[in-house]
């Protein structure tokens, strides 16, 4: 049973968000909250698996609530909701830790895959949103490189470069030509490595660390 918290400031928003999430046997809201302060209250409380959040909120908006509840010790995967498909709340998602970024009008069956999808650790990363990122560093000038970026292996260094184009493993184990088991491993590797808690956030990285340029 997957457990989630819905935290949006519109009634009638949980109530429809609850409506779907619970016509799935393998999930169950256990709360909502109707703003940051309480979603993060009520989310270190419950100790859910998954929580909805919304951007605007009062008291406290998703985003901060977002990184109040991912600087705790083992936080609850956070998918970002929002009525606003701008690349500057895609990017701040991002680089708040969420592992997934969903619009408030995308079907019900894409919902409940972004909640089993997060829940079961990776991230909600499809080519659309890797296009949106590549498209918030065009132009940007290049940062030098961390020196974590030494510590990976060539092979690594590959796979995280074709994860910042937002290849799945199976992409990546045929450009390679390897097995999709390989690249989980070297995936896991790069994860552990640099730091970072799934593919979202390695994508972020290798554009911030300058190691992937936008149009290369």
């Amino acid at each position: 049973m997957i457990s989630v918290v819905i935290a949006d400031d519109q009634r009638m928003v949980r109530a429809g968000l609850r409506m779907v999430i619970e016509t799935e046997p393998d999930l169950r809201v256990v709360g909502e909250a109707g703003d940051g302060v309480e979603a993060v209250a009520l989310a270190r409380r419950l100790r859910p698996d998954v929580v909805l959040m919304d951007i605007a909120m009062p008291r406290q908006d998703g985003l901060t609530a977002t990184r109040a509840l991912l600087a705790a010790p083992n936080p609850p995967r956070i998918i970002v909701l929002t009525t606003f498909d701008t690349d500057e709340n895609l990017y701040r998602a991002l680089q708040a830790g969420a592992s997934g970024f969903l619009l408030k009008v995308s079907s019900p069956e894409h919902l409940i895959t972004a909640v089993r999808v997060v829940a079961a650790g990776e991230a909600l990363l499809d080519p659309a949103v890797t296009t949106r990122v590549i498209s918030a560093f065009a132009g940007q000038p290049g940062p030098a490189a961390p020196p974590e970026l030494g510590t990976l292996t060539p092979r690594e260094t590959d796979v995280l470069r074709l994860l910042a184009r937002g290849q799945s493993n199976a992409e990546i184990a045929a450009e390679l030509a390897v097995g999709e088991a390989t690249v989980k491993t070297h995936v896991a590797r790069v994860l552990m490595k640099l730091g970072l808690r799934d593919r979202v956030q390695a994508v972020v990285y290798a554009y911030e660390s300058g190691l992937v340029r936008a149009g290369r």
